[in-house]
């Protein structure tokens, strides 16, 4: 098994799991007679257990014998051979950027044929790049290795796909009885599908492809794979119903038991209670994680009356409380829809029925000393002592060594022995998280233990503390924000994120990025991370007192100009302004560009050291990467980068 899992991530990126569905591979693109394979549900990609079996990572091959053939995955490249352009799996050889698709590398096509049918004469296939109009119907100029004849005084080229295919691809009976259909044989035809028809396999949905089965007495269509490893007519599944399932293959307008949802083609139906359920619900997990709850959810054929004013936890929608779902069994009232709790941003794909729950772990961040004093995680050397906030004095020299932000008017944990300082808001992170963009646990790494990164929500740089998980960063600010995310800009409704139902734009910068939004009615209130991760207020030499973050005018009553640049500020989007609005500045203004970085720190980029420094003095340095004078910035934010060595 360990062997298996370490071929197979060579060939995919993602974990795959043991499917038993006929349909063409990604591997050879072709249906086989045997429907064992793997299976990602997060990017549709299938790969038959047969071709997983004969994959390896180097091969030689005779259509290229000076070199070995590397393994490639997500080539997207045009095999060299055939011409036919394979989005997954291809050999590549490293040394001439040869490219052979994975059919090719397994049904090589022969040197020589006969296919009197498109020519009189034997054609010979040339191993070596050429330029050639194709003499078959396609009439396509293209360059690669086209069949030739050596008969024909006049020069004759083909491509290989459009004279020779394999044997199997030709062993489709012409006509089938098939168990769904008993009526009349259904016929195989190839091409588009009859105009009359939906183009779609009465079972499973799918559009068909250009080979199919169809009856035209009865306007009933089926692909390849439906007709080859055709579904059961009856099963008895417990974990699915408590009585055996009937298929009804024929169009009807149904409401699915298990997710609620309307269907309109083949269902299995229990004939002794009504039960109804998609073919695809079949095969719904029992046990998931998704992530936007801390606990395991697990399927119910009915969610039941406690369900009866409850909405999905995904969606946002109200629940059929008569249908079946995902619920909570330690959250009284949390359930999700079948659909949206497997949907691949919302879960990663595992079925964890039969395996143990994780003991708790200790996800506190902190060990409490005493009523004000603090061991946290990330400074074991020293207790950390609070600092209440007076909301009067701003404190501006320190900075919160989590969210990288000044400490403002905000409580605070100083340390007793060293400049290390935590908002109390940022100490109380806990050390692992699930957040809405993500379907991993995320863990909280503090910047001891990393260099600067880029937040995958609000696309800042940040040399903070991070929640990670593999390729996924998130700064603090970000991975904090859970469901329902209530901000001081929309304290009327709370906001959720829904990214595959809605487009907009953000209220304060017009951002389409990463958005958050309000579902009751028609309210419309659309916010990105960005701007909800903004400070509140904030302290700038022009104004003696502290900024607070202005929300914008619906209806702008005049003109504001930005007390910094000296450009207009768009008044319906965001800003910000002193007591008494004499003063308005841009956010970037006051931010800068390098707000996420902690003054003083060493950042690497482009293989050179770089010192943050505070651009506060009154001459102002040159960037070295553009050479003109660093822009103005607030004196605690306007941070201008400096080599200090390469």
């Amino acid at each position: 098994m360990e062997s298996e899992g370490v071929l197979l991530s060579l060939i995919h990126e993602h974990p795959m799991m043991p499917f038993n569905d006929l349909r063409r591979g990604d591997c050879c693109r072709r249906f086989e007679s045997q429907s064992d394979g793997y299976y990602c549900k997060t990017c549709d990609f299938f790969v038959h257990k047969k071709c997983r079996e004969e994959i390896s990572q180097l091969i030689n091959h005779p259509s290229h014998p000076d070199h070995t053939l590397w393994l490639r995955y997500k080539s997207c490249s045009r095999c060299d051979l055939c011409g036919i352009t394979n989005d997954n799996l291809s050999y590549v050889c490293k040394m001439c950027d040869f490219d052979l698709d994975l059919h090719c590398a397994k049904y090589p096509p022969p040197d020589v044929i006969d296919n009197f049918e498109t020519h009189h004469h034997k054609l010979t296939l040339v191993k070596q790049l050429t330029r050639f109009d194709c003499s078959a119907k396609c009439g396509k100029i293209d360059v690669g290795f086209p069949y030739t004849c050596c008969e024909c005084d006049i020069d004759v080229a083909f491509h290989v796909f459009c004279v020779w295919h394999p044997s199997a691809e030709l062993s489709y009976s012409p006509e089938v009885n098939h168990p769904s259909h008993s009526l009349h044989p259904l016929k195989l035809l190839t091409g588009d599908p009859p105009e009359y028809s939906d183009g779609r396999c009465r079972l499973c949905r799918r559009k068909i492809d250009r080979k199919f089965y169809h009856c035209s007495s009865c306007n009933f269509t089926l692909d390849l794979p439906c007709v080859l490893n055709p579904p059961p007519q009856s099963l008895l599944d417990l974990k699915v119903h408590d009585h055996e399932l009937t298929l009804l293959p024929r169009l009807d307008s149904f409401t699915c038991n298990a997710c609620g949802l309307k269907g309109d083609r083949s269902p299995y139906a229990c004939f002794h209670c009504g039960f109804m359920i998609h073919q695809d619900c079949l095969r719904l997990p029992r046990i998931i994680n998704i992530n936007r709850h801390h606990h395991r959810v697990s399927r119910t054929s009915v969610l039941g009356d406690g369900a009866m004013n409850s909405v999905c936890g995904v969606c946002r929608k109200k629940v059929d409380w008569t249908c079946g779902g995902f619920s909570c069994q330690r959250c009284l009232g949390y359930v999700v829809h079948s659909k949206c709790a497997t949907r691949e941003d919302v879960w990663n794909g595992e079925e964890l029925e039969g395996v143990p729950e994780e003991e708790e772990e200790d996800i506190e961040p902190y060990m409490v000393i005493d009523e004000n004093t603090i061991q946290h995680f990330s400074h074991k050397e020293h207790y950390l002592r609070r600092i209440h906030g007076n909301g009067i004095v701003y404190e501006e020299n320190k900075r919160c060594s989590a969210c990288t932000h000044p400490i403002g008017l905000q409580s605070f944990y100083g340390c007793m022995d060293c400049d290390f300082s935590l908002h109390q808001s940022c100490a109380e992170f806990p050390k692992r998280i699930r957040h809405v963009l993500h379907n991993d646990r995320l863990t909280l790494v503090t910047s001891k233990e990393l260099d600067f990164f880029t937040c995958d929500a609000c696309y800042r740089w940040s040399n903070g503390f991070m929640y990670i998980h593999e390729t996924v960063k998130l700064d603090v600010l970000c991975g904090s924000i859970s469901e329902p995310f209530v901000h001081p800009s929309h304290p009327q409704h709370p906001l959720y994120y829904i990214p595959t139902e809605f487009d907009g734009k953000c209220n304060g910068c017009d951002s389409s990025e990463k958005l958050l939004r309000c579902i009751e009615g028609d309210c419309g209130f659309v916010l990105g991370f960005k701007c909800a991760t903004l400070p509140q207020v904030v302290k700038h030499r022009v104004d003696d007192h502290p900024l607070s973050l202005y929300y914008g005018e619906e209806e702008a009553s005049g003109k504001y100009w930005c007390d910094i640049c000296e450009k207009e500020i768009n008044p319906k989007n965001w800003f910000y302004t002193c007591k008494d609005q004499q003063a308005s500045l841009h956010i970037r203004c006051v931010r800068g560009d390098f707000s996420g970085l902690m003054p003083r720190s060493i950042v690497k980029w482009r293989g050179k050291s770089y010192e943050v420094m505070l651009n506060n003095s009154v001459t102002r340095p040159f960037c070295s990467y553009c050479l003109f004078i660093a822009k103005e910035r607030p004196a605690f934010l306007k941070i201008t980068v400096i080599v200090v060595s390469d």
